[in-house]
């Protein structure tokens, strides 16, 4: 009995003290239920203006932001699948151009070797035929100077006897001399030409 007298003596003293040291819990204060009152209806109104003004406009502020992102990113993809296609078209395009340019590089090959050798052999032909007319101009002039030989030759044979005898000589005999010595002369020639 007189430890439980001496526990309520302690725990008066302290209350007391408690009491005298932290006003704001005495509750018997009526300026403590006004303070209490009055912070409940300011935080009930802070609450209904947060409530239904201030997180409204931030809400509606992120679905904004959220839809301005969502909006921004749909264009980055199609703008990247833009940008896919253009360049799947650039290399398509780049590749039949090379493919084109190599045919037609073929193509140009083929037509200037194709034209150079038909050149060519227009070349050759027109050279061939200058040769033969020429060949022939040769032979036709050989054979006009082998024949005017013989009156060259049976002149001058004449133009030498009359020089040395001072007689005039038998033109006949010497034609046929003439003759005869060209005709061994030209079997001769003619042999060794046929020879070469």
């Amino acid at each position: 009995m007189r430890l439980l007298g001496t526990a309520a003596l302690l725990g008066m003293v302290a209350g007391s003290a408690h009491a005298d040291t932290m006003p704001q819990l005495q509750f018997a204060n009526p300026l403590l239920v006004s303070q209490v009152v009055w912070g409940a209806i300011i935080f009930a109104g802070f609450y209904w203006l947060v409530s239904r003004v201030g997180l409204p406009q931030v809400d509606a502020a992120l679905a904004h932001r959220a839809q301005t992102i969502g909006a921004e990113l749909d264009a980055a993809r199609a703008s990247k699948q833009a940008a896919d296609a253009a360049v799947a078209e650039l290399t398509e395009a780049r590749r039949v151009a090379y493919v084109q340019s190599q045919a037609a590089i073929a193509s140009a090959t083929a037509s200037a070797k194709a034209a150079a050798a038909a050149h060519a052999e227009a070349v050759n032909a027109r050279l061939d035929q200058q040769l033969a007319e020429s060949e022939a101009r040769i032979g036709q002039t050989r054979s006009a100077a082998m024949a005017s030989l013989g009156d060259i030759a049976s002149g001058t044979a004449e133009a030498v006897f009359v020089r040395l005898t001072g007689l005039t000589p038998d033109s006949s005999r010497i034609g046929s001399a003439v003759s005869a010595i060209l005709a061994e002369r030209g079997h001769a020639i003619q042999t060794t030409a046929d020879l070469a």
